[in-house]
């Protein structure tokens, strides 16, 4: 099988802000963000529910349009959905009438690929994602872990430099979601697209991340942005070190931080600059 390769999939973020609904019912649902993102990069979005992290993942996916600032791929000015910049949801999308090969290849067939080669292309995505001798099936006859392996089978065909994740593993049981995330990461190391990947979940955006960027209340702008220099290839043996746990709580406390106060910054020994070794009175 061959592998993909995708040089491309920078990612500039500047001063960028996004107004939702119309009228009196119109707020600011992010505000001034300011980000680059480097082809290849794993890239995991961290926020409380509200904040914005979904109206960025759709301003990048072509689907939400700037009020402010501006917002590009690979230099050029993001001005609606394209096949290039693949879109996963928590739920699958898939069309129950068609195969899960069919369903891959689905993309394929609407740009005029012809049946023999987008069949070629969607069973060497579906091995990819561990799906071989799955093509003939249904979707109701997967199970949920295995109709998310279709769902981003799907978007991978067509190559994207981006591929955009909204909470795909949110609705899994915990160990099949575990079970996604070692299998991401697997499909990542291989095609080195970049990846951005929205979550809530602390422990699932420090064990998938090269980055991480906190988001704030709404309106979301970005609070920290962490550079992650765990060890790949991840298992899960990570969540349970001391590093792991140190930025776990570091990552609470920004969470939970007074959005008007400055915010605590990591130093080496995880404590806030504000707050220094305690003295001992002699």
């Amino acid at each position: 099988m061959s592998v993909m390769q995708t040089p491309e999939g920078r990612i500039d973020i500047r001063q960028l802000s996004i107004v939702l609904g119309h009228g009196r019912e119109a707020f600011e649902a992010v505000r001034e963000l300011d980000c680059q993102i480097e082809p290849g990069q794993f890239v995991c979005i961290l926020g409380p529910s509200g904040c914005g992290k979904s109206t960025l993942l759709g301003a990048l996916a072509g689907h939400l349009s700037a009020h402010a600032g501006s917002l590009k791929v690979d230099g050029g000015e993001v001005s609606g959905p394209s096949p290039q910049r693949g879109m996963v949801f928590q739920h699958h999308t898939l069309f129950p009438w068609r195969t899960v090969r069919d369903n891959v290849a689905f993309g394929l067939k609407m740009r005029g690929v012809g049946k023999a080669e987008r069949h070629r292309a969607a069973d060497e995505i579906l091995q990819l994602v561990g799906l071989e001798g799955f093509a003939e099936r249904w979707p109701d006859q997967l199970s949920g872990g295995m109709q998310q392996r279709v769902e981003i089978a799907r978007v991978l065909v067509n190559r994207p430099r981006l591929l955009l994740m909204d909470e795909p593993f949110g609705a899994l049981d915990a160990l099949t979601r575990l079970n996604m995330q070692e299998l991401l990461l697997d499909i990542w190391t291989r095609i080195r697209t970049t990846v951005v990947f929205v979550t809530h979940d602390i422990d699932e955006a420090l064990f998938l991340a090269d980055r991480l960027l906190v988001m704030s209340a709404r309106p979301g702008r970005i609070i920290e942005d962490l550079r992650l220099d765990f060890t790949r290839p991840r298992t899960s043996e990570l969540v349970t070190s001391p590093e792991f746990s140190r930025l776990k709580r570091h990552c609470l406390d920004l969470l939970r931080h007074d959005n008007d106060r400055p915010l605590p910054r990591l130093n080496p020994l995880g404590l806030p600059p504000e707050n220094p070794l305690p003295r001992f009175a002699l």
